[in-house]
């Protein structure tokens, strides 16, 4: 089967599973339709891959979130899905016009409550968190700039507690990962933050290869034992 033959199914696979497990989502749709309206680019996880962040949520329990790279809230809203009334998820948006899609993203799904969206460097953010002594995150999610994972995770566990699920998106980079001389800085940070993963006693990490309509690419997934 060729390149373009798999992407192909893959793609056709993921159409399935979301026509068939997923009921239509009017604020989901919504939000990527805007997302697209505002030229955002289209990096937003998959629907089923959105479905997955809010069952890894809800089976950790999670009162308080973290995500790191909001974009247009796609995946925001997954997750603050899976929040009890009292839970809070805080989200780390660079861009102020992908900040202010995301805002309306949210509001229109009913979660402006939950949400507080922090605009700027987000390691500044991080360390304005931790200044502010804030109370640790149950889940923390990295989807922002993967040259940046590295020093995310260590800013992160900052504000993590004995027990915090870790997840960061796009760690396989189409394969790329496993090259050492690739120059490529993306590929570089994800490389360096496995690393950092397998050199820290305190966290049990692992990561998946997954294939879809996003291509090859893969999450990878850590608990935090202790601090």
């Amino acid at each position: 089967m060729s390149p373009t033959q798999s992407e192909t199914l893959w793609a056709s696979v993921d159409r399935y599973l979301n026509d068939t497990l997923l009921p239509p989502d009017p604020a989901l749709n919504a939000a990527l339709a805007a997302n697209k309206a505002a030229n955002l680019p289209s990096i937003d996880v998959a629907p089923n891959q959105g479905k997955l962040l809010q069952l890894l949520a809800e089976t950790q329990g999670a009162r308080r979130i973290l995500e790191i790279g909001t974009l247009g809230g796609y995946s925001t809203i997954n997750l603050a899905r899976a929040l009890p009334p009292d839970g809070k998820l805080v989200t780390l948006e660079l861009d102020p016009h992908h900040a202010k899609v995301a805002l309306a993203n949210i509001a229109h799904a009913g979660l402006a409550h939950a949400v507080e969206l922090r605009v700027g460097p987000a390691l500044d953010s991080l360390a304005q968190l931790h200044a502010e002594h804030v109370e640790s995150f149950d889940l923390i999610f990295l989807d922002a700039n993967k040259d940046g994972y590295p020093l995310y995770l260590t800013a992160a566990l900052k504000l993590a507690r004995a027990g915090t699920l870790l997840l960061a998106d796009n760690v396989i980079r189409d394969g790329e990962v496993i090259n050492p001389a690739t120059a490529d800085p993306n590929v570089q940070g994800v490389r360096r933050f496995f690393e950092l993963l397998a050199a820290d006693p305190r966290i049990s990490s692992t990561a998946i290869q997954t294939v879809g309509s996003k291509g090859y690419d893969g999450f990878a997934i850590a608990r935090v034992l202790s601090l």
